[in-house]
């Protein structure tokens, strides 16, 4: 996608060919600002989780206490939930911009309703995804471990 000013002062935005109107590309870059804060939200997400799981994990080998290690597991969770909420959100956003990017859209111009797509991306898939099972599953085996050897 290229992007242009005519001579009036309108940006058009080139796609095979043919344009799209300001009033589009204002919200295509409505769409984009939240995808982008919502992958900005999921990465401090991740930041806080490491940070608390580190400490709690450091206090209860510390003490060699397994009540400490398992009582991590519940932020742990919440984490986990929150960013699958955030990554879920992100998902249908990036679907809001492909139903909106192409000039014979049907989306309704500047809406930001993802209802319609709530039914393709479901918060247990986007929580069961294989990037997310990765990271809180390895936090959350590593608050079993602790409680394990504390016991």
């Amino acid at each position: 996608m290229s992007i242009s000013s005519d001579e009036a002062g309108v940006s058009t935005a080139a796609i095979s060919g043919t344009s799209l109107s300001a009033d589009r590309i204002k919200h295509l870059e409505f769409i984009q600002s939240i995808v982008t804060r919502l992958g900005n939200n999921s990465f401090l997400l991740k930041g806080w989780v490491m940070t608390l799981t580190a400490a709690v994990l450091a206090l209860s080998a510390g003490r060699l206490s397994w009540q400490i290690a398992l009582s991590g597991i519940f932020p742990l969770l919440g984490f986990w939930f929150l960013d699958s909420y955030f990554l879920r959100q992100e998902r249908l956003f990036r679907i809001l911009y492909e139903e909106a990017r192409t000039p014979q859209s049907t989306v309704e111009m500047l809406s930001l309703n993802v209802g319609p797509y709530l039914a393709r991306v479901t918060l247990a898939k986007v929580a069961f995804s294989q990037t997310l099972v990765l990271f809180y599953g390895a936090l959350l085996i590593a608050h079993l471990v602790v409680a394990l050897v504390a016991r």
